[in-house]
């Protein structure tokens, strides 16, 4: 450990009393480990706080909350680093991969998860009992953040709506240092606003929701020649809105790096990744996935009956940190004016340097309000469109130039401002006026008198941030 004398920017503190109050490491820029603490996996993003505090518990989180209220300093949270935001200079930021402990009840069919678990880990372990979580594309992502966000199942979510939806009680350090536990029959303006609000009116320590009974699904993806995005995609327009809630689908543009952890097929490639997934027998899914099935032949094909645990196969995101820039939009419609415009954007005759450009199709239950409601501001938006270009500082005037391409190109089919919280990048929203837009005027200004309420001075701020 260097010296305890910080200067964070925003004035000076002495950081020897965090030693003695939590369990977990404090490190300081230029420690053994501090790298480590703080390390995001967008490799664009980095973040350098004053100081990192790697908790082991929520007595660990409300100490560093207490210090820090004690010495005026913004708290930022990491647990997987997937949405790091802001660079947090001259913040406390709290790290919780140690809280890693997962609970299931099988006869309530609930589990409780902590601030650092990912959703793999929860997978594994609900498997066991035949149930599933509403987890997301990526199993490393943290649980928490998440759910906070809505939470967008690619197997759930047509069917059963947000993840968020589905929280049954949310433990959190507010800014005063308590540690509440928070539920729709106990604080629910709070439990209404952390749904969705993300991170800004605490530190979630855990989380407890609901299970689905869930063995096996029929899913995984079509990989096509990118040349033949065009015939693809005009079937696809037509089938997708016919699909039952039970089933779900998205696609991808795809310009693949040769990597060598991609499979042959994929490497170095220009690819159409058409996703699917189905919560009913494997001989229905096969005559719902037929007519695109029937379009040409692919590449790859993945789809299949297979265990929940298999989930992360639809997607295939990537596993590893890479740096990268994103953008995000809505859509009103995929009609054919709109397919040209993507085929003119990102199709085989473009330059786009892009590595995905993605449409999802949401509707069914994502549309429906919860019986008990929260913040998730994205209900009823037909198509979410988002883009992510890989690259270093050396390709990011480029990367964000095409970004902003997309915004504009696809603006006059644009469903209205909102947007799905945890597909906001480090370049959305920057301002309280643009993230208004995002939650919609009404549920904004709800959200910021429940701010003012729990968090007055704005400690919680290293986010898109609601200001109270």
């Amino acid at each position: 450990m260097g010296g305890t004398a910080v200067d964070s920017g925003i004035g000076k503190f002495d950081v020897a009393e965090l030693h003695g109050s939590v369990a977990g490491p404090v490190l300081l820029p230029g420690d053994e480990g501090y790298a480590d603490e703080v390390a995001t996996f967008n490799l664009s993003n980095p973040v350098v706080p004053a100081v990192a505090v790697g908790v082991t518990g929520a007595g660990d989180v409300q100490a560093v909350v207490r210090f820090a209220a004690r010495h005026h300093l913004p708290v930022a949270v990491l647990a997987t680093g997937h949405q790091a935001v802001k660079n947090a200079h001259g913040a406390i930021l709290i790290n919780t991969t140690r809280m890693d402990g997962v609970r299931v009840d099988p006869a309530r069919r609930t589990a409780r998860a902590e601030a650092g678990v990912q959703w793999a880990a929860v997978v594994a372990a609900t498997a066991k009992y035949g149930l599933a979580p509403m987890s997301g594309s990526a199993p490393d992502v943290s649980v928490v953040g998440y759910t906070l966000g809505g939470g967008q199942s690619p197997v759930f979510g047509r069917a059963q709506g947000y993840a968020a939806d589905h929280v049954v009680r949310i433990e959190v350090v507010t800014a005063d240092g308590e540690l509440r536990h928070v539920a729709p029959d106990s604080e629910p303006d709070l439990f209404w606003a952390l749904l969705g609000g993300k991170g800004n009116f605490g530190v979630v320590t855990a989380i407890e929701f609901e299970l689905f009974e869930l063995t096996e699904f029929y899913g995984g993806g079509l990989h096509f020649p990118g040349e033949q995005m065009e015939k693809v995609l005009r079937v696809w327009r037509e089938w997708a809105p016919t699909l039952p809630e039970e089933a779900s689908t998205s696609f991808a543009v795809l310009r693949l790096p040769d990597l060598p952890d991609l499979p042959p097929a994929m490497r170095g490639k220009f690819l159409l990744h058409v996703r699917f997934s189905y919560l009913g027998t494997e001989e229905d899914g096969e005559l719902l996935l037929a007519p695109i099935r029937a379009v040409t032949a692919p590449v790859l094909d993945s789809v299949q009956s297979r265990p929940y645990t298999e989930s992360p196969v639809i997607h295939l995101d990537p596993p590893s940190p890479v740096p990268y820039y994103e953008g995000t939009t809505t859509l009103r419609e995929f009609s054919a004016e709109v397919l040209d415009a993507l085929v003119a954007f990102a199709g085989p005759g473009s330059d786009n340097p892009l590595l995905n450009v993605e449409i999802r199709a949401l509707g069914g239950a994502l549309d429906r309000e919860p019986a008990v409601p929260n913040a998730v501001p994205s209900r009823g938006i037909p198509f979410l469109m988002l883009a992510i270009g890989a690259g270093g500082p050396d390709r990011a005037a480029l990367l964000r130039d095409w970004l902003g391409r997309m915004e504009q190109t696809f603006a006059p089919w644009v469903f209205d401002d909102r947007r799905l919280v945890n597909t906001l990048g480090k370049d959305d929203a920057t301002t309280p006026e643009r993230l208004r837009l995002v939650y919609g005027p009404e549920r904004y200004d709800r959200l910021a008198a429940i701010k003012r309420r729990y968090d007055p001075a704005n400690m919680f701020r290293i986010n898109h941030n609601i200001k109270p």
